[in-house]
């Protein structure tokens, strides 16, 4: 499984160790990423999704997944939150029709 947001889409940063004797050794920055059931206000379902901790301020900071999703760009998104935009999309496109 990769250790990469399925929102936000941020991955492994690659940096140095420094010692006191200024010996520097490389190491991965891993991303705080926590499973996290999201609620979509749309669907009326609910998607379990691996996301980070600051994509979660995100979300309750921007008012919801599917506000998130329709703002975000496909090319930061995973296959999976890419199809669950989709479907939000066609609801909301749904709704306003009728």
């Amino acid at each position: 499984m990769s250790r990469r947001c399925e929102l936000t889409g941020v991955g492994p940063l690659v940096g140095h160790n420094v010692s006191h004797s200024n010996i520097k050794t490389k190491r991965r920055f891993l991303p705080a990423l926590s499973p996290a059931t999201l609620q979509s206000d749309a669907l009326g379902q609910a998607f379990r999704l691996r996301v980070s901790n600051k994509a979660l301020r995100t979300l309750d900071f921007k008012g919801g997944l599917d506000i998130f999703l329709l703002s975000a760009s496909d090319d930061q998104l995973s296959p999976r939150a890419q199809k669950i935009k989709r479907q939000v999309k066609a609801k909301l496109a749904e709704q306003k029709a009728a």
